[in-house]
């Protein structure tokens, strides 16, 4: 797993080469790469009405109900 993180994050100033213009740091919402899948895997996994509240003890249980889940989901898209 990667986390992807601005490149500005945490910047306070960016190293140039002499004569050179620093970046612009982007105002606004900027998309990052590759992010949108796991936002969409959430979504998925928060149709499921067991999901919507963590009512799992153990991390082990939890994780169990979330490989049922996507199984669920894979063999529902296989079927079509």
């Amino acid at each position: 797993m990667e986390i992807v993180k601005h490149w500005w994050t945490g910047a306070k100033g960016v190293w140039v080469a002499p004569g050179q213009e620093p970046p612009e740091i982007p105002k606004g919402f900027v998309v990052l790469p590759r992010r949108w899948v796991v936002e969409r895997t959430f979504a998925w996994l928060g149709r499921y009405r067991r999901f919507s509240k963590d009512y799992e003890y153990y991390p082990a249980s939890s994780e169990a109900l979330i490989y049922i889940a996507m199984s669920r989901l894979m063999l529902k898209r296989l079927a079509l």
